[in-house]
């Protein structure tokens, strides 16, 4: 398939498709990033909620599978500073909960689930050599970034504003992911914290192409051809897909996450910052729809989901996503039931199609 009508980011990170599968925490490991590269696409691991020991298993078990390229992602947050008292107060937010399932609140204080891109981690990416490294939240320092791209890999990072987007070619990136406010997951904002001025993917990729001269990878709200077309029109030199790829069995999600991406409506999700802190994109649930979504009591990214874990097992087990984080967006009820390899390139078929008029 070459007949794209913007290759860059083909050529950029060695790709056949122009599609990126976006890396997402505790949904995903190398299963589904080898079935997208197997397609021709950027299959990506999510190595912020892992140890370094599993990064390099879950590489190795790509490296095995296939000679593509690999995108590895990280977080590029500010550790938190312990707040006791913030934390009292969202314990006290859910102790309705916890006598509910007759759970003993944990006195501990909640520790970080998620760890910034730092020095040991770049080692790792010098160690790994891949590809291509993206982030979230904006970069790590220059002295780490400088050395990621020593190490011949190429950069990636999400910008939600024009300024974000500036900001990032400005200190180095190769490619910039226009995530627009329907995506699902977490926000990669960084530069500013309102989500209310967030714009969505088809206000963003105009304006963000025009402001920068490296491509652009659309994200958000693209759940089938139709989207990546538009993405194309819009001045997209790729698109990143997450939600699409939670309906492929290489997916690692509850089956109450699944079942909840079945039932997926339009207007079923909303940002909260309940299940970690930062807002996401996620199913509304029991916990959203009585907390929040967005609540003050939520202690700062990464810790709040630490004391939610108890009621999320007891409300699993129950077979209940009420208190998990069902991550998804806006055209979660687009999706489809198939292999990761399969989607990927019916994907590319229809988009094609679509491009040539069909």
């Amino acid at each position: 398939m070459s007949t794209w009508p913007d290759t860059r980011i083909l050529d950029l990170l060695r790709i056949e498709l122009p599609i990126v599968q976006a890396p997402m925490a505790g949904a995903q490991l190398s299963d589904l990033a080898i079935a997208v590269a197997q397609a021709g696409g950027l299959g990506s691991l999510p190595c912020a909620a892992i140890a370094p020991e599993q990064v390099r298993r879950e590489v190795a078990a790509f490296r095995q599978a296939t000679t593509r390229p690999l995108n590895v992602n990280f977080f590029c947050h500010q550790p938190p500073a312990i707040d006791a008292q913030r934390d009292a107060r969202w314990k006290e937010a859910l102790l309705p909960y916890y006598r509910e399932f007759g759970l003993m609140p944990d006195p501990a204080v909640a520790a970080a689930t998620r760890a910034p891109f730092d020095e040991t981690l770049c080692a790792l990416v010098e160690e790994l050599r891949p590809e291509v490294v993206s982030f979230h939240f904006g970069l790590p320092p220059a002295p780490l970034l400088e050395r990621v791209k020593a190490s011949g890999a190429r950069v990636l990072s999400s910008a939600t504003t024009v300024e974000e987007a500036v900001w990032l070619e400005r200190c180095g990136c190769d490619a910039i992911i226009a995530q627009g406010c329907e995506a699902g997951g977490h926000r990669g904002m960084f530069l500013g914290e309102d989500i209310s001025r967030q714009p969505g993917t088809m206000a963003l990729v105009p304006q963000i192409v025009d402001a920068v001269k490296v491509p652009v990878i659309a994200s958000g709200g693209i759940g089938d051809a139709r989207g990546i077309a538009a993405a194309f029109v819009l001045g997209a030199a790729a698109v990143q897909l997450g939600t699409a790829y939670l309906f492929c069995p290489e997916a690692t999600i509850a089956d109450v996450h699944r079942a909840a991406l079945r039932r997926a409506r339009d207007d079923g999700t909303a940002l909260t910052n309940l299940y970690s802190g930062r807002p996401a994109r996620g199913i509304v649930n029991r916990l959203m729809r009585e907390l929040g979504p967005m609540s003050a009591a939520a202690p700062a990214f990464p810790l709040a989901g630490s004391a939610l874990t108890p009621l999320r097992a007891k409300a699993e087990a129950a077979g209940s996503g009420d208190f998990q984080s069902l991550w998804a967006g806006q055209a979660a009820a687009l999706g489809r039931e198939m292999s990761a390899t399969e989607l990927t390139r019916r994907l590319a078929e229809e988009t094609l199609a679509k491009l040539a008029g069909a």
